[in-house]
């Protein structure tokens, strides 16, 4: 019996999903497992595994459309069966509850606006009347066409990822102007303002670190420290194993966990009605994208070799920089590190990520002069700054916590033997 293909949530934080490909057409079979579409998520691209085995009847979301959590992309059954039966009930639905995707149908120009974006890709020769004359030969979206009017570019220049090289809405966002042609046109609003609409992960970013900056009392604690020594070790340890080339965030990802070790309540959470001590010491790294950050998860550091921890954290990001992380791989995070120093930033303070109580922002490594044995000499300084939740962390228990990582990091050995 026919049935609705509803979006799933894919992810923990997810209310949208854009239909980024469908891998199966109209009138194909598939089997429970197989891979139906992928979904772009508030965090990463994830696959639609087939809930059973049917055939695909009806596609509802088309490639670039959006459908919230619980509302049907598509309709799947036996062979031959009638649909329509199905179609009438989603429309009774459609109109009888807000439209999710309400937001995108005020964007797009009034002349346009009557038009489903979803609807619209599946019968392209509605549109044409509606169309100016010069860019009737470029198939492009209502939307996608409004956002690259607000923002001066040539919808020529913009290559189509939708159905039939189709310009859709993130073709236009993702479209960056260093990729144009040296016989691209100046933008006539060269210096007027751009009004860049929201993605589905910019709003849940908002989201999270707005609840998190604003509902957790946080509190800073900043200390310098000689990477002299973590440097030389990191050093003699390539030198020894000259396969295993190491990362320097590995390691205080790593000196960061034995710290942890030692000082268990700052790799702590707060709950409405007690405190979380985590039995395991998962940290997570940031890591920026181009249209956001997220914190990909090295999982119970505490029991992982340097070269393991490394090993993780390489994949981890090479995933993160391709949306390709799983929920379980970006969630849980214990503890953080944000990592400017390549970026030449000296210090900044970081927000707390859910659902641990502290982050570590670490800056560039600059030599600077500092005192030893009342001698002045030029040492790699690098500017630590721990963010804690006060309901969890106290003042002296972070100080402890900086104190035992500074020590960590200014000899490793003290940490790993």
């Amino acid at each position: 019996m026919a049935d609705k293909l509803l979006m799933i949530a894919l992810s923990p934080t997810m209310e949208k999903g854009t239909i980024h490909t469908w891998h199966v057409k109209e009138g194909d079979a598939f089997s429970t497992g197989d891979i139906l579409c992928d979904v772009e998520t508030d965090k990463t691209t994830m696959e639609y595994e087939s809930p059973e085995d049917a055939i695909l009847l009806k596609i509802l979301v088309n490639e670039g459309g959006q459908a919230s959590v619980g509302d049907p992309i598509a309709i799947f059954g036996e062979e031959g069966e009638d649909i329509s039966p199905l179609l009438d009930e989603i429309k009774k639905e459609k109109s009888s509850k807000p439209d999710t995707n309400r937001e995108e149908k005020e964007k797009e120009p009034a002349s346009e606006k009557k038009t489903d974006p979803d609807i619209e890709e599946e019968s392209p020769e509605s549109q044409k009347t509606t169309q100016p004359e010069a860019t009737t030969r470029i198939k492009a979206s209502p939307l996608a066409r409004k956002i690259a009017e607000e923002r001066g570019l040539n919808l020529s220049q913009i290559r189509g990822s939708g159905p039939q090289n189709r310009i859709v809405k993130r073709d236009v966002e993702n479209y960056k102007p260093q990729e144009k042609s040296a016989i691209t046109h100046a933008p006539s609003s060269e210096n007027s303002d751009q009004r860049i609409p929201l993605s589905e992960k910019r709003q849940i970013i908002a989201k999270r670190l707005s609840e998190s900056k604003y509902s957790a009392p946080h509190f800073y604690l900043r200390v310098q420290v000689d990477m002299t020594r973590l440097m030389e070790a990191r050093k003699r340890y390539h030198e020894t194993h000259p396969d295993a080339k190491t990362s320097l965030n590995a390691w205080l990802i790593k000196l960061s966990s034995e710290a942890l070790k030692k000082h268990p309540e700052v790799n702590s959470g707060w709950d409405t009605d007690a405190l979380i001590r985590f039995g395991n010491v998962h940290i997570g790294l940031a890591v920026a994208q181009e249209d956001g950050l997220i914190t990909p998860v090295v999982k119970s550091v505490e029991y992982k070799k340097i070269a393991q921890v490394d090993h993780e954290l390489q994949g981890l990001i090479e995933k993160a920089k391709n949306n390709k992380l799983s929920p379980e791989e970006y969630t849980g995070a214990t503890f953080t590190i944000s990592n400017l120093g390549a970026w030449g930033i000296e210090e900044f303070t970081a927000i707390i990520n859910p659902p641990g109580s502290a982050i570590l922002a670490l800056g560039a490594i600059e030599k600077k002069p500092v005192v030893i044995n009342d001698e002045i000499i030029i040492r790699p300084m690098m500017s630590m700054t721990l963010s804690c939740d006060h309901r969890v962390i106290d003042g002296a228990t972070g100080a402890d916590f900086m104190k035992t990582l500074k020590a960590y990091i200014d000899d490793p050995a003290l940490a790993l033997t």
